[in-house]
């Protein structure tokens, strides 16, 4: 199948390798001519505009969008609608707001374009192992563009079956589905990188509580020198608490244990504050989520001034004095 890819990041870049080994035709875009350049040196066309791009392609079109969210995404989406007709698509496979899908899905629609899109799991190992794909837009679209989503999927590959999964049909265990209408993907999506907070906000708490059984604030008979790599490593093998990101943490730990090349610095790519919005609007309670979400944020800072306020009332209300604390001179 022929598409147009628009976007040759990390994972643009590896989406289109991947769809060229599947035997599609691509032709890609980007702002950088040298990332052009290199992905036409491996078998795709090239395109010096998004005009260009559009011009390249049969119609049908259809043409993954895969940039960053917000401003970027908006703006390459109405370019490439100024030259689409009836019956193309826009697949934005970035990390959008569900709520701005809704919205240009409802502008296209009124010029016969199909908009879909693409929650897209898998970072940059996505090229060997597949990209988990969370669908959202019109059937009929989706339909037409099941060629593209099956070669970008993982498929079944050794991951045991769901008991009683054989029943059910559908494209769940191959790594992508059609989770409804317009915004679904990326809602899909979203509170799936939500999720994605808490569990490593979870990993990391423990192993931080690991790093800290040494304390002399605790007695010596209960100090525990532990071997974190090994602690991460025996939990990948058959620990009910096993998973991918598990796995990544113990590559981490086995390549420097005290993570000192790490900073401490943790951004937010938008999904965790919109997780929590949903859960808002829903009147869910999200504790875990949103407690993820506030660390992430207390990692950018030294010290806050609500911390210094609880150091102040603890001084006063008791005589607390915390480490670093300026000391009244003895009369």
């Amino acid at each position: 199948m022929q598409l147009g890819m628009v976007g040759l990041g990390r994972m643009g870049a590896n989406m289109t390798r991947r769809l060229m080994r599947g035997g599609h035709q691509l032709v890609v875009s980007d702002l950088s001519a040298d990332a052009v350049k290199q992905l036409s040196g491996e078998g795709a066309g090239g395109s010096s505009s998004l005009e260009d791009l559009v011009g390249k392609l049969k119609t049908p079109r259809a043409i993954w969008v895969m940039v960053p969210a917000g401003d970027a995404t908006e703006q390459t989406v109405q370019k490439l609608a100024q030259h689409m007709q009836a019956g193309d698509a826009i697949i934005d496979g970035g990390n959008s707001y569900f709520k701005d899908d809704v919205r240009r899905a409802g502008q296209l629609k009124s010029k016969g374009i199909h908009y879909v899109d693409v929650g897209t799991s898998g970072g940059v190992w996505g090229l060997d192992r597949g990209y988990c794909m969370m669908i959202g837009g019109p059937e009929e679209a989706v339909k037409r563009l099941d060629p593209i989503f099956k070669t970008l999927a993982p498929g079944i590959g050794e991951i045991p079956r769901t008991p009683g999964r054989e029943k059910l049909g559908g494209t769940a265990e191959q790594g992508y589905i059609h989770c409804g209408p317009s915004g679904s993907g990326h809602f899909v999506k979203m509170v799936h990188n939500g999720i994605e907070y808490g569990i490593m906000q979870a990993y990391a708490e423990g192993f931080d509580i690991f790093k800290n059984a040494t304390s002399k604030e605790l007695p010596e008979n209960i100090r525990y020198d532990l071997n974190l790599p090994d602690i991460a490593e025996v939990w990948r093998r058959g620990s009910v608490v096993s998973s991918w990101l598990l796995d990544l943490t113990a590559m981490a730990l086995t390549e420097n244990p005290t993570l000192s090349e790490y900073e401490g610095y943790v951004q937010d790519s938008g999904e965790g504050r919109w997780t929590i919005q949903a859960a808002l609007e829903e009147a869910v309670p999200a504790e875990v989520l949103t407690a993820a979400l506030y660390v992430r944020f207390r990692s950018r800072q030294q010290h806050t001034f609500a911390e210094k306020m609880l150091s102040a009332m603890r001084q006063k209300f008791g005589g607390h004095v915390e480490s670093g604390a300026p000391k009244k001179k003895a009369s």
